[in-house]
């Protein structure tokens, strides 16, 4: 839109059904978005209109939400959704606070998809070969992106808390400082998409798959969860003595009902579960764990005042929005119900049956598809819609051979 139609308040408005619309571009059938596939309104958020900082033509970006034109937020709307999800903690006198921790790749451009992606060339000529975690060396050659990103980020009001080199080849992580929950959903969708467009004017290529390159740990978006008092602002998972609260507890067993039902909203593409097949670092289970980063739960140590509840299921891949709304519905559902968890585990352990993870893309859909909590949760038309959409992903997964299959079956009888 140009700057004078967006000042004029002039009305976006944009098909209800490009809110289904898959990866590769298509569309399921119209019956999930509406048989008229009539319009929806996308109305800016005031205090998330950001003059891009890396553009030298001015250009800016509006974050909206996508309302019904008569009225209310579309449930297609992933932020509508998580808006909702916060709504319903603050009807009850609570507010969650959240941080996300994002890890990404930066390589080298790839123009043949056919080829495994590279680090970039360093300042001695070498590619990075995986012997650089947590190093401060600045050797891969990337210092003067990272100092685009973090002007850009300051520009763009995004505070960071820690940014540093991953275990993987050329893989990085950033901490965004906890808060808001819709505020953080926002921050880490602006810094994915800033992530890129400063990638691009340096010559090189950020993704944020889960897992990339084979032999390589994955990227994840671990999500930690807090809930304060409204008013007071005391954590409610700490009692006045510093121990846990029943409210601690019950938004755990929360977080170990839904994740089994709502991982094709933490893992949402094919890709996914190539990072949650090894496990290290990236739990495919329910468990609940102090500092054990092997369970899917993790209670990092802390402050009483700090404590809280580490989702580590959501790769980068996921939609921020709809994996934060997915982790606190469920934790609420949990305090609402009044759940209690399994014990906690620790050390090397076995996962129970009953807190294992579908481990396919196939098999988490079945598994959301036919979640009566995710519907209670999340709304029919919204479940059913995502499934019919991510369905036509994997159907166009399956529609390719890979050269795994070519290199090690064509030759067996």
């Amino acid at each position: 839109m140009t700057a004078e139609g967006f000042l004029e308040g002039r009305r976006l408005q944009m098909a209800r059904g490009v809110l289904l619309q898959c990866i590769m571009g298509g569309y399921p059938p119209a019956r999930f978005y509406g048989s008229d596939d009539g319009d929806l309104a996308l109305v800016p958020d005031p205090a998330q209109i950001h003059r891009l900082p890396w553009s030298k033509q001015p250009r800016a970006l509006a974050i909206c939400d996508a309302d019904e034109l008569t009225g209310g937020s579309s449930p297609l709307s992933t932020r509508g959704q998580l808006k909702a999800v916060i709504a319903r903690y603050a009807a009850l006198g609570l507010a969650p606070v959240v941080a996300t921790e994002l890890e990404f790749f930066v390589f080298a451009p790839n123009t043949d998809p056919t080829q495994p992606f590279q680090p970039p060339l360093g300042l001695d000529g070498r590619r990075e070969d995986g012997q650089s975690a947590f190093s401060i060396s600045s050797n891969n050659g990337l210092r003067p992106f990272f100092s685009e990103v973090y002007a850009c980020m300051a520009a763009l009001g995004l505070p960071r808390d820690t940014f540093m080199h991953e275990m993987g080849v050329s893989q990085f992580e950033i901490n965004l400082l906890h808060g808001d929950p819709l505020l953080l959903a926002d921050q880490t969708l602006l810094f994915k998409h800033l992530l890129k467009e400063v990638a691009l004017k340096h010559g090189l290529t950020v993704v944020c798959m889960a897992k990339p390159l084979a032999h390589t740990p994955g990227s994840s978006m671990h999500i930690h969860q807090s809930i304060i008092e409204i008013g007071s602002g005391r954590n409610v998972f700490s009692d006045k003595a510093g121990e846990p609260t029943a409210t601690f507890r019950h938004f755990i067993a929360g977080q170990q009902a839904g994740m089994a039902d709502f991982t094709a909203l933490f893992a949402p593409n094919v890709n996914s579960y190539q990072r949650l097949c090894h496990p290290y670092a990236s739990p495919n289970n329910a468990c609940w764990s102090y500092d054990n980063r092997a369970a899917g739960l993790r209670i990092p140590a802390s402050s009483p005042a700090a404590r809280r509840v580490e989702n580590r299921l959501p790769g980068a891949d996921a939609n921020p929005y709809l994996a934060i709304a997915a982790s606190l519905a469920s934790g609420l559902y949990g305090i609402e119900h009044k759940l209690e968890p399994s014990e906690p585990i620790q050390g090397e352990f076995e996962v129970p049956d009953n807190l294992s993870l579908p481990c396919t893309l196939h098999a988490a859909l079945e598994r959301l598809k036919r979640s009566q909590l995710a519907k209670e949760l999340f709304g029919k038309e919204f479940i059913e819609g995502y499934v019919a959409s991510k369905t036509m992903e994997l159907t166009s997964f399956f529609d390719e051979i890979t050269p795994w299959e070519r290199r090690v079956l064509a030759a067996q009888a």
